[in-house]
C-alpha cells in the first residue's frame, strides 16, 4: 500500500464544553496542514468556529467521546479519508506533534499509532499516571502487547478497518476497546512520543468522572478479558504480519528456557501467581493445569510460574479449607463431622461448598502469594538485554 499523505487524514476533535480552548486547537491544527473536522458531543452552548472555517457537526446530546469519534470516522470515510486523527479539546496536545504520528504510519499502514504522552512535568496529576500504568496493564492482558500509553486521546485510526468492527463502548472507554478490538484484528499498534500540557488543578478542563467512567472502564477490562479466553477466534481485519516462530515442541531445552523467560517482569510474574492460586482452589479436578496453562496462554501470562504457585493449592490443605470456609457461608458454622455419610454420601453438598470457599479463599490467598512473590522479584537482579 502507498504511503498515506497528510492530506488522506481528516483530523476529529471531540468537543464537549472546551469553548475557552477549541479555537486555539483549531488554529494551531490547520497551521499544522491538517483538515479539521469538530464534532460537537451536544455541548451546553454549540462550538462556534465558523470564523476559522473548520467545519462543525453537531450531535443532538451528549453521547460520549466514543460516539464523537464514530461520528467523526462516518463523515471521513464519506469524504474519501484514509484515515482519521484524533486529538483533544482540552489544549493538552500540540497538533503539530501529530506528525510524529504520520511519520511513523507511512512506514507501517494500516496501523493504530497512538502518541505516548511525556509525562513528567510539575502539574501532571498523579490519578493520571495511576489510570496509565492500570490501563497499559490490562492492555497487556488482553492483546499481549506492551504498550506506553494506552489512554493518549491523540491517534490516527486506520479509517476503514476502524469502520469494520462493532463496539459497545461510547464514551471515555472507547478508545481502550477500539485499540483492543485492533489489535485482536492483526493491526500493528504503534506508539510515537508527543509532549502533553497539563495546567494547574484549577486551571483545568476535565469531564472524566472519575467514579462513574473508572466503573465503565473496569467493566469493559472484565469483558475484554473474559473474550480473550473465550476460544472462539477473534475477527480479524488482515493478515498477520507477524513471522510464525519455528515450533519448540521437538526442543524440550528450548521449550523449558522460553517457558520460564516469557513474561517475566515482576508485574506480570505476580499477576501469573494469583491466577494459578485462583484457579488451583478452584474444583476443577484432574484439569486445574490444562485450565491454568490456556488462561496464561490467552492472557499472556507467565505459565511456569503460576503452575508452580498452584502446587500450594494440592490437597488436601487447600480443598479442606475451601471446604470448611463454603459450609459456613451456609450454615454459619465449620463441619465437624467427618463420616461415611458426611464425606461420601454427602459428596454433592461437600463439592458446592468446595466451589463456594474456593471462591473466598482463592482470590486472598492469591493476593497474598502474589504479593509475596512481586517483592521477591522486585530483589532478584535482572540482566540487561544483550548483557
Amino acid at each position: 500500500m502507498a504511503a498515506l499523505r497528510q492530506d488522506q487524514v481528516l483530523l476529529v476533535i471531540p468537543f464537549y464544553n472546551h469553548h475557552q480552548t477549541l479555537a486555539q486547537v483549531v488554529t494551531a491544527a490547520q497551521e499544522s496542514g491538517w483538515q479539521v473536522l469538530v464534532v460537537d458531543d451536544g455541548s451546553a452552548c454549540p462550538a462556534d468556529v465558523a470564523n476559522i472555517g473548520c467545519k462543525v457537526v453537531r450531535l443532538p446530546k451528549n453521547c460520549g467521546k466514543g460516539a464523537a469519534i464514530l461520528k467523526g470516522a462516518e463523515v471521513a470515510l464519506k469524504s474519501g479519508f484514509t484515515a482519521v486523527l484524533t486529538l483533544d479539546a482540552d489544549g493538552q496536545h500540540d497538533p503539530a506533534d501529530a506528525l510524529h504520528l504520520l511519520d511513523l504510519a507511512r512506514q507501517q499502514w494500516p496501523a493504530l499509532v497512538i502518541g505516548n504522552r511525556k509525562m513528567d512535568g510539575e502539574h501532571v496529576p498523579g490519578a493520571s499516571l495511576f489510570g496509565r500504568a492500570f490501563s497499559n496493564f490490562w492492555v497487556h492482558l488482553e492483546t499481549g502487547l506492551s504498550l506506553p500509553d494506552t489512554q493518549s486521546g491523540m491517534r490516527l485510526y486506520p479509517l476503514t478497518e476502524l469502520c469494520k468492527l462493532s463496539f459497545f463502548t461510547r464514551r471515555y472507554d472507547f478508545e481502550i476497546e477500539s485499540l483492543v478490538r485492533l489489535a485482536w484484528g492483526n493491526i500493528p499498534i504503534l506508539s510515537a512520543n508527543i509532549a502533553v500540557h497539563y495546567p494547574p488543578a484549577g486551571e483545568r478542563i476535565s469531564h472524566f468522572h472519575k467514579l462513574r467512567d473508572n466503573a465503565r472502564l473496569s467493566l469493559l477490562h472484565t469483558l475484554l478479558v473474559l473474550r480473550a479466553l473465550w476460544p472462539w477466534p477473534h475477527q480479524k481485519l488482515i493478515e498477520s504480519t507477524q513471522k510464525k516462530e519455528p515450533s519448540l515442541l521437538f526442543h524440550p531445552v528450548k521449550l523449558f528456557k522460553a517457558l520460564l523467560s516469557e513474561h517475566t517482569t515482576p508485574l506480570q510474574i505476580a499477576t501469573a501467581v494469583w491466577l494459578g492460586i485462583f484457579l488451583g482452589t478452584l474444583p476443577l479436578i484432574a484439569v486445574h493445569t490444562l485450565a491454568i496453562i490456556y488462561a496464561c496462554h490467552k492472557l499472556h501470562l507467565n505459565k511456569m510460574a503460576a503452575v508452580a504457585a498452584s502446587q500450594l493449592c494440592m490437597p488436601p490443605l487447600v480443598p479442606f479449607l475451601c471446604i470448611q470456609v463454603g459450609f459456613f457461608l451456609r450454615f454459619g458454622h465449620f463441619l465437624h463431622e467427618f463420616s461415611m455419610e458426611t464425606l461420601v454420601h454427602q459428596i454433592g453438598s461437600r463439592l458446592w461448598e468446595y466451589l463456594l470457599g474456593s471462591l473466598v479463599l482463592g482470590p486472598l490467598l492469591g493476593l497474598v502469594v502474589a504479593m509475596a512473590s512481586y517483592v521477591t522479584a522486585l530483589m532478584i537482579p535482572r540482566r540487561r538485554k544483550g548483557a
